[in-house]
């Protein structure tokens, strides 16, 4: 083989970057030397890359390894997870799996039937398939990467060959993910060569060109917060904001509706203040390893609100604490959350007074500072020059201060005029309004959940499509938590909304909820649906969401006279045409 490129040191790449194209590079020197050998630039060698996504980041990942894959001469095909059958599965002779997991060790909402037929008894032997698996999660959770877990183990059982180990991935999972992929291309790459060339003159699957932005977490994009209007009213519990985030110029991040823009907080100083006293340390104290005084690694760098499970077993030692030790001890999620409640972890330190932290200690306590992503509430047809967003700011006093979320308390109350945000975009292509104007769409968000059906709305007015629009939208009283009440009643009067139905919970005696609302006008949905509606939701996924989905299965029970196990398939058969869409967090 003809000697590889090599990168020069000098190149301004991180580690991902300079992994990807080394290895691309050695995929290309492959397929010349290919042309040289067989007289064919193409290889008959074929990989299946299977995606679970639920906001994007595994389908980015894929198409770069599907470049990776092309650009060595073998055929890359991508499939979301839903779309593949089983007996087309047992067909495909190496697979690549890039899954991410959701919510407490869910699958993606795309992997749902997927893995039920893989896990089923029916599901057919795969020992003639190699496989490799990347997870994407998060530590936070106890669940850490647990669907790809799941999908490593059934695929082992059901006698497939793995041909590297499996890689569990963190948010910040780029490095780990280029050495995934950089492994998977050492094995294939023999295999690519010695593959006879593709018959009839067939070409590679050529995956489209990757859509990743080069504003990311680690080259975000620098602007001002241009807008930050309250929207719930003075007698509502919550804090609802309405932001606006300044995208000028040809260069400024790009966005569809349906996508999430996501933010880079810094902490507030006078949360960072209250630990250095605690910690009786310095601002300007020189942290081992750390270009950069304490301060402003606690400002900038670390999570130094939400306790980590690290930091709870740091303060279960060194307090002697029985409770706190019998809690992690029994590795219950609802006890642990129970004990947390309310509490950040500068409260539980300031519990156990007598604990002291050397320097080294706490350089190793706090996780990497995290963005928070957020729906976008805005199309960029109608705001070329902006992205917005629809967030309720998390607040609430506890041991005599106030606490505030992350990034919320930050947007709300400390990004000034003069201030710059660090953003990024997230694409979701598995939330968007459908291709074709004519087909009606259903929309369920209530809260701050409504944020991306007010971009899919704006949307459709610009595209003039012409299918039905319908929201369900409610939140506790009218009075102060009808958010954007004068636009959703402008575009009902003037018919881009066919149909508005609100649930105030606390406006009655009785709590009405989105899908009380949804029940009562269930054979219209159903017909509806019927039509071709897609069909949506984004909120709360913890009650919310599943409250809204046994209620989509019950009106379509009723209404198509079927028994559940018939609505059960009639979702699915939704979800598979690409029908059902959810936002949920």
């Amino acid at each position: 083989m003809k000697p590889i490129l090599t990168i020069p040191d000098f190149m301004p790449l991180s580690a991902e970057q300079r992994a990807w194209l080394q290895g691309y590079y050695a995929g290309m020197a492959m397929q010349a030397e290919m042309s040289v050998s067989t007289g064919s630039g193409v290889s008959s060698f074929a990989v299946d890359i299977l995606i679970g996504t639920q906001t994007g980041n595994a389908e980015g990942l894929a198409e770069e390894m599907a470049l990776s894959l092309g650009g060595a001469g073998a055929q890359a095909r991508m499939h979301q997870l839903d779309d593949v059958e089983m007996d087309a599965l047992a067909e495909m002779e190496n697979v690549l799996i890039i899954a991410s997991t959701y919510g407490e060790g869910e699958m993606p909402d795309n992997g749902h039937m997927f893995w039920e037929a893989l896990e089923s008894d029916t599901a057919p032997r795969l020992e003639a398939t190699k496989f490799a698996v990347l997870g994407l999660g998060d530590t936070a959770y106890d669940e850490f990467c647990a669907a790809g877990k799941m999908l490593d183990k059934r695929f082992e059982q059901l006698g497939a060959q793995r041909i590297v180990g499996r890689v569990d991935c963190d948010v910040d999972y780029e490095d780990l993910a280029a050495e995934w992929s950089a492994g998977v291309m050492d094995v294939f790459a023999p295999m690519i060569a010695e593959a006879a060339p593709a018959s009839g003159g067939a070409v590679p699957t050529a995956p489209a060109a990757s859509t990743k932005s080069k504003w990311t977490r680690k080259n975000p994009y620098s602007s001002t917060l241009t807008v930050n209007r309250r929207l719930s009213g003075p007698g509502s519990k919550k804090d609802i904001r309405h932001y606006e985030v300044a995208l000028p110029g040809d260069d400024a991040p790009t966005y569809e509706a349906g996508d999430a823009v996501n933010v880079l907080p810094v902490n507030d100083p006078a949360l960072v203040d209250l630990w250095l006293e605690r910690l009786s340390m310095k601002p300007d104290t020189a942290v081992p390893g750390q270009d950069r005084p304490l301060a402003e690694l606690m400002l900038r760098d670390w999570e130094i609100s939400t306790p980590s499970k690290d930091f709870l077993k740091m303060v279960a030692m060194k307090s002697g604490d029985d409770e706190l030790a019998h809690v992690l001890e029994h590795n219950d999620k609802q006890t642990l959350e129970d004990y947390v409640w309310n509490k950040d972890s500068l409260d539980l330190l300031l519990d156990f007074p007598k604990i002291e932290l050397d320097l080294n200690e706490v350089s190793t306590l706090f996780r990497p500072l995290q963005h928070r992503a957020y729906s976008i509430s805005s199309s960029s047809k109608v705001h070329e020059d902006s992205v917005h967003m629809t967030i309720s700011t998390v607040q609430y006093h506890q041991n005599k201060r106030l606490h505030q979320g992350v990034a919320s308390g930050y947007l709300a109350d400390r990004v000034g005029d003069a201030d710059r945000v660090q953003v990024f975009m997230s694409p979701n292509k598995n939330f968007r309004v459908p291709e074709k104007g004519d087909v009606p769409i259903i929309m369920v968000g209530p809260g701050t959940g409504v944020a991306p059906f007010r971009a899919f709305l704006q949307e459709r007015q610009a595209t003039g499509a012409s299918g039905g629009n319908w929201l369900f939208f409610g939140d506790q009283t009218r009075a102060d938590d009808y958010i954007y009440e004068d636009e959703l009643e402008a575009m009902s009067k003037d018919g881009l909304l066919s149909r508005l139905d609100l649930a105030f919970s606390r406006d009655q005696e009785a709590k009405i909820y989105v899908q009380h609302r949804m029940r009562e006008n269930g054979k219209e949905m159903f017909d509806w649906l019927e039509q071709g509606a897609h069909f949506y939701v984004c909120g709360d996924a913890t009650r919310m969401a599943k409250d809204v989905d046994e209620a989509l299965h019950a009106l379509i029970a009723e209404h198509a006279g079927i028994d559940e196990a018939g609505a059960r398939d009639y979702v699915n058969a939704m979800k598979k045409a690409k029908r059902y869409a959810r936002d949920v967090y």
